[in-house]
């Protein structure tokens, strides 16, 4: 069963079994996700705690736009609270009724701080930060993961996932590599039968991903023998950050990604053929679908 990693010593001495190392994204990435857990418990959320009901369906598209079809898919939750409360601000509807999007400066101030952008950093970060809308953060941040935890069941994971995990289980050590909670991620890949096919799984509480990579694989294996698998442009900045390849996962066609990665992508990797020109392929094709420009703006 896999290790649930609570701290950077549990990564650090994480010692390679194989000659390979894959990261997996979880959210979007082994599960189809996204869309129930912001759609159905972010926004509505989002909307009670800044009190946005006066602009709920500009809240909503921003929201979406930021959080799924963006190239900010996938950030962690505070950097993305900023960046669409910014977002909100300037949309033409929202200045149209006049209405004021709060500012978020001590949301601000504790993502720029360098403390770990969880819940319990959070908290420590309060200790002597007395913004108000830290407050009302924390309960936010409280009633999305309760709303997690009430909607977000019985989801499995794409056909070819367990597949694809079964094939490169005799080469490679693989680890979950996530911006979700450890509690959401034990839950759901138990619940998926997945949770024995990795060696960790690594949440928001010890780290972001980048600092996971680090941790767990930089170094410790050969060159090009690292890979991490993700939706997002983050998972493919942290994947070059730390020296790893990356395959993406693109958003709305997750299933067929994952049935290129057990045909040919898996192969090339082990086969020491994926860099270079393959991954430059599947990367264009990844960012073309991610836009910076909302709609709106065009």
């Amino acid at each position: 069963m896999a290790l649930i990693v609570t701290n950077s010593r549990e990564m650090t001495d994480f010692q390679p079994k194989k000659d390979f190392f894959v990261g997996i994204d979880s959210d979007g990435c082994v599960f189809d996700a996204m869309e129930i857990k912001h759609k159905e418990c972010f926004i509505p959320n989002t909307v009670n705690a800044w009190r946005l009901q006066t602009v709920s369906r500009y809240a909503r598209e921003v929201h979406e736009f930021v959080n799924l079809y963006s190239k900010w898919r996938g950030l962690n939750r505070w950097r993305n609270i900023i960046r669409t409360m910014d977002l909100l601000r300037d949309h033409p509807g929202v200045k149209r009724c006049g209405f004021e999007v709060m500012r978020l400066d001590g949301i601000r101030g504790f993502v720029e701080s360098g403390t770990k952008l969880s819940d319990a950093g959070l908290f420590s970060y309060m200790r002597t930060h007395f913004e108000p809308d830290l407050q009302i953060g924390v309960q936010w941040s409280s009633d999305v993961n309760a709303a997690i935890e009430r909607i977000v069941h019985g989801m499995m994971p794409f056909a070819p996932v367990k597949p694809s995990f079964e094939a490169l289980a005799p080469h490679a050590d693989l680890a979950c590599v996530s911006a979700t909670r450890n509690v959401d991620l034990a839950r759901e890949w138990t619940f998926a039968g997945i949770l024995d096919d990795v060696e960790l799984l690594c949440g928001q509480e010890v780290g972001n991903k980048e600092q996971i990579l680090h941790l767990t694989a930089e170094g410790k294996y050969p060159k090009n023998h690292v890979l991490m698998m993700g939706d997002a442009p983050g998972d493919m900045e942290a994947a070059h950050a730390t020296g790893a390849l990356f395959f993406p996962i693109n958003p709305g066609y997750e299933a067929d990604s994952w049935d290129r990665f057990y045909s040919e992508g898996y192969k090339k990797f082990l086969e020491g053929t994926y860099a270079c020109e393959y991954e430059a392929k599947l990367i264009r094709e990844f960012e073309s679908l991610l836009p910076e420009v909302p709609p709106w703006q065009k």
